[in-house]
C-alpha cells in the first residue's frame, strides 16, 4: 500500500510529465517544419499541422498506422530503415502524400535511456526550396547587374579625344577579345570597364575588379586563381574561388596590370592561352570562360625593354588598346564635366548651384589637371561644401587653391618647401595641401604610374595608396 505522501508525489510527477507532454507538443505543432513520429514498431504516434499542410495527411490517415501509409511511390521507409540500422538518415529526396509532393526528408532515432524507442522525421518542401533558389539568383542576377553600372552615356565629353577613345571601346566591347585600357591615373580607366562590359554579351554575368597594385604578390595570386584547403598557413577551410572562376562567364577588370609580378604574369598567361586556371596548392586545371580587360597607367613598352614585363602577355592583353587622354588634352569638355558634377554633388549635398562663373571656370580650364578628372572632382566637391547652403552660383572664391590659377601676391602665399599654400592657412591645413601637391605632382613626374611613384617618395606601395585615398586621389 502507498502512504498518502506517496500517492501525492506520483500524483506530482504525473501532472508534470503531463506538463512537459503538453509543452512538447505544443513545440512540435507551433514549428513550421513538417514532423512525424514513429514509436520503435514504426507505427505513427505523432505528426503536427505543418506536416498536413505538407502532405495532405491528418492525424487520422497516420497515427496507429505503419510508416508506409504516407509514401507516394513503393521507396523505402527512412522510418523504418533507422528503426532497423539505428543510424539516422539526412537530405533522402522522397514523394509522400496523395498529391505525390516532392520532399527533403531527415530522419534521426529517438534514444531514452540507451534504448530506441521510435524515430522522429522532418520533412521539408522542395518546391519551397527551388522558390527560395529563384529568389537568391534573382538577387544574384541583379546584383551582377549593379556591380557594372556604367554606361557609355556616364562618359561626358565631346571633345574629338575622348569621342574617339569612346567609339574604340564601344566597337571593342562587340567582340570576345581582351580590351587594354591606356591612360593617366584620374582619366576613367574604371568607367570605361563597365561600359565595355555593360555594352557586351557578357551584360548578365559578373562583373568583378581587382587592383594589382594593392596587393601583395602572394594575396593577389590567391585572389585571382583561389586555392585549396591547406595550401598555406591561414588557409581557409574548404579552400576558396579565385576571381576567375567567380567572374566565369563575366568579365574581370584587372586594373593597374602593369605592377604584377613576372611568375603572376606567367600564371596569366596561361590562363589566357588554355582558358583554364589551377587553384594555389592543387594541380587540377579548372575550364573558365571570363572576358578580361585590362588597365594600366604604366609605359608598359618601356618595362618590356627593362625585361620587367612579358612580351607574350603584352600581345595577349593589348589585343584592342583603348587610349583614355589626360583631361589637359580635353580642356573643352571641363564645362561639360563641371556641370554634370555640379548636378550631382547637389544631390549627395543637398545644395542647389545652378551657375559656375566665367571666372571660376576659367581658372579650372587653365590649370593642368595632373590627377584629371578624379582631381577635378575633388576640387568641385571641396568648392560646393565651402560654399554657404542656399548659394546658387560658384564664385571663383570658392574653389581651392590650384597651382596654376591667377591667385593672391607674393606677398599673401607662403612657400611649403617646392609647394605655394595660402599663408593664413592653419598649419593643419597647409601640411594637407603640401602633401597633395607632392603627391600629384610626383605622380605626373611618373607619368601616372603609382609603383615608380611610391618609389620617387620612398615609401611603400601600401602607404602610398593609403595617401592618395586620404587625399582622394586614389
Amino acid at each position: 500500500m502507498f502512504t498518502r505522501t506517496e500517492i501525492e508525489d506520483l500524483s506530482a510527477q504525473v501532472n508534470d510529465l503531463q506538463d512537459i507532454r503538453i509543452l512538447l507538443t505544443a513545440i512540435i505543432h507551433s514549428t513550421q517544419d513538417a514532423i512525424s513520429v514513429a514509436d520503435e514498431e514504426g507505427l505513427g504516434i505523432l505528426i503536427n499541422p505543418a506536416y498536413t499542410r505538407l502532405t495532405g495527411l491528418t492525424a487520422e490517415d497516420v497515427i496507429g498506422k505503419p510508416p508506409t501509409v504516407d509514401i507516394a511511390e513503393g521507396e523505402e521507409s527512412m522510418h523504418m530503415k533507422v528503426l532497423r540500422t539505428g543510424q539516422a538518415v539526412r537530405g533522402v529526396s522522397m514523394k509522400v502524400g496523395p498529391k505525390r509532393k516532392e520532399v527533403i526528408v531527415n530522419v534521426a532515432p529517438i534514444i531514452v535511456q540507451g534504448k530506441q524507442r521510435g524515430s522522429v522525421a522532418v520533412l521539408q518542401d522542395v518546391s519551397e526550396i527551388r522558390r527560395l533558389s529563384e529568389e537568391l539568383e534573382g538577387a544574384k542576377r541583379l546584383i551582377r547587374h549593379l556591380e557594372a553600372k556604367y554606361t557609355f552615356t556616364d562618359i561626358i565629353g565631346e571633345s574629338e579625344a575622348i569621342r574617339a577613345a569612346i567609339e574604340q571601346a564601344e566597337r571593342a566591347a562587340l567582340t570576345p577579345a581582351t580590351v587594354m585600357l591606356r591612360g593617366e591615373s584620374g582619366t576613367g580607366k574604371e568607367l570605361f570597364a563597365h561600359a565595355i562590359h555593360r555594352h557586351s554579351t557578357r551584360q548578365k554575368g559578373q562583373f568583378l575588379r581587382v587592383n594589382c597594385a594593392a596587393l601583395t604578390d602572394s594575396l593577389l595570386e590567391s585572389e585571382l586563381f583561389g586555392y585549396v584547403e591547406g595550401a598555406f598557413t591561414g588557409a581557409r577551410r574548404g579552400g576558396k574561388t579565385g576571381l576567375f572562376e567567380e567572374a566565369n562567364g563575366g568579365t574581370l577588370f584587372l586594373d593597374e596590370i602593369g605592377d604584377i609580378s613576372l611568375n603572376l604574369q606567367t600564371k596569366l598567361l596561361r590562363v589566357l592561352q588554355e582558358r583554364e586556371v589551377i587553384r594555389v596548392g592543387d594541380n587540377q586545371p579548372i575550364s573558365v570562360d571570363v572576358r578580361v580587360i585590362a588597365a594600366t597607367n604604366a609605359n608598359l613598352e618601356e618595362k618590356l625593354r627593362a625585361g620587367y614585363f612579358r612580351e607574350d602577355l603584352y600581345y595577349r592583353l593589348n589585343v584592342i588598346p583603348v587610349l583614355i587622354p589626360p583631361l589637359r588634352q580635353r580642356r573643352s569638355d571641363i564645362p561639360h564635366l563641371v556641370h554634370h558634377l555640379i548636378r550631382r554633388f547637389n544631390q549627395d549635398y543637398g545644395r542647389c548651384v545652378e551657375q559656375v562663373k566665367e571666372e571660376a571656370l576659367q581658372i579650372l580650364e587653365q590649370y593642368d589637371w595632373p590627377g584629371n578628372v578624379r582631381e577635378l572632382e575633388n576640387v568641385l566637391g571641396r568648392a560646393i561644401i565651402n560654399m554657404k547652403v542656399g548659394d546658387t552660383v560658384m564664385e571663383a572664391s570658392y574653389l581651392p587653391f590650384l597651382a596654376h590659377q591667377p591667385g593672391p601676391s607674393r606677398s599673401e602665399v607662403a612657400v611649403v618647401g617646392q609647394v605655394s599654400v595660402p599663408a593664413l592657412a592653419s598649419f593643419e591645413e597647409m601640411q594637407r595641401q603640401w602633401e597633395r601637391e607632392v603627391l600629384m605632382r610626383t605622380l605626373a613626374q611618373a607619368g601616372g604610374n603609382k609603383t615608380k611613384a611610391a618609389q620617387i617618395l620612398g615609401m611603400s606601395i601600401r602607404n602610398f595608396y593609403y595617401k592618395l585615398e586620404r587625399h582622394n586621389l586614389a
